[in-house]
C-alpha cells in the first residue's frame, strides 16, 4: 500500500514541478556549469547501497592538494536558496519511482555511516529511507546526531498512514518557515563520527 502510495504521490508532484525543474535545472547550468545532478552513494533499506539523486547546491572548488574544499567554501547563494526552500530535494522523486526511497522515511545517509551506529540507530535501516521524516519535522538540521536517530527510530517503530499524512503536512508548513536548515555553527551538517556509545564500544 505504502508503495503504491509513494508512486502516486510521487507522479502528482513530478508533473506538477516539471516545468520549475526544468528553470532550476537551467539556472544551476548557468550559475554553476555541469553536473546539473548531484549522485552520492547512500545506504537504503537493510543498510543497501543506492544512488541518491540532488540538484547540485555547491561549486568543485579544490585546495593545492586537490582536495575539496569545506561546504562553507563551496556552499554558492544560489545553493542556499536552494536548500532553504528543500527545492534541491526534487530530483529525490527519481528515486520514488526507482523503490530506493519512500516519500516518508529516515533520511538516506552516508555508507560511512554505517559501521558508526549502535545497534538500536541500526533500526532506522528497517524501513526505506523518505524525502521527509519524522526527524525532519522535529528539528531536521538543528537537532544533534543521537536526537535525530532517536526520532528515526521512533518513527519505524509507531510509522502508519496516518503518521505519513500528518509528516507530509507537516513538512511543507516546515519548508515555508525554513526551519532548521542548518546545523547550528556550520552551512550544512557536521559528519557523525559515533555517539559515544558506539565510541565506547571501540566502534568510533
Amino acid at each position: 500500500m505504502k508503495r503504491c502510495c509513494d508512486v502516486i504521490v510521487a507522479s502528482l508532484l513530478f508533473f506538477i514541478f516539471l516545468p520549475f525543474m526544468l528553470i532550476i535545472a537551467l539556472v544551476i547550468k548557468c550559475f554553476l556549469g555541469s553536473p546539473i545532478i548531484f549522485i552520492q552513494k547512500r545506504s537504503g533499506l537493510y543498510g543497501r547501497p543506492f544512488f541518491l539523486y540532488k540538484f547540485r547546491s555547491m561549486t568543485n572548488k579544490k585546495d593545492k592538494n586537490g582536495e575539496l574544499l569545506p561546504d562553507f567554501d563551496r556552499l554558492t547563494t544560489l545553493g542556499k536558496l536552494l536548500r532553504k526552500y528543500s527545492v534541491d530535494e526534487f530530483p529525490q522523486l527519481i528515486n520514488v519511482f526507482k523503490g530506493d526511497i519512500s516519500i516518508v522515511g529516515p533520511r538516506p545517509l552516508l555508507m560511512e555511516y554505517l559501521p558508526l551506529y549502535t545497534e538500536e540507530q541500526l533500526k532506522r535501516h528497517k524501513v526505506k529511507p523518505g524525502i521527509t521524516g519524522w526527524a525532519q519535522i522535529n528539528g531536521r538540521n538543528a537537532i544533534s546526531w543521537e536526537d535525530k536517530f532517536e526520532l528515526d527510530v521512533w518513527y519505524v517503530e509507531h510509522q502508519s498512514f496516518f503518521l505519513d499524512l500528518k509528516i507530509l503536512f507537516l513538512t511543507v508548513i516546515k519548508v515555508f518557515k525554513t526551519e532548521g536548515i542548518n546545523q547550528p555553527g556550520n552551512v550544512t551538517m557536521e559528519k557523525f563520527r559515533g555517539s559515544e556509545t558506539t565510541i565506547k564500544e571501540g566502534h568510533g
